[in-house]
């Protein structure tokens, strides 16, 4: 497995906005697709955005799209996540994670049940007034 780490979450106001980061400290992430999903207290795993490994190409969940951009910096082994417009839903902690290449990427692959080969501690992101 590969060590992901992520970091910029915390407490926002309703329509704030948060910027997450992810680095892999001893793994070069440059080859590969790119994933964020998060988890709501009580709730499972839900599928945030996807981004391709030369970060050409995005996919986001319904309920983050138009809100949410996926981006990602190889030379620095970075991946981010800028959230604007941020709603109390948006609550939960946030994880990068590598997802299994046979599914593919974006919404279709969700729904095939995709898994992940490597995920992240995570990082609290609370909105709230």
């Amino acid at each position: 497995q590969v060590r992901l780490v992520e970091s910029g979450g915390g407490l926002v106001q309703p329509g704030g906005s948060l910027r997450l980061s992810c680095t892999a400290p001893e793994f070069s992430f440059r080859s590969y697709a790119m994933s964020w999903v998060r988890q709501a207290p009580g709730k499972g795993l839900e599928w945030v955005a996807d981004i391709n490994s030369n970060g050409g190409m995005t996919w986001y969940s319904d309920s983050v799209k138009g809100r949410f951009t996926i981006s990602r910096d190889n030379a620095r082994n970075t991946l981010y996540l800028q959230m604007n417009s941020l709603k109390p839903e948006d609550t939960a902690v946030y994880y990068c994670a590598e997802p299994y290449a046979k599914y593919g990427l974006g919404q279709e692959a969700v729904k095939k049940g995709r898994d992940y080969a490597s995920r992240g501690q995570g990082t609290q992101v609370t909105v709230s007034s």
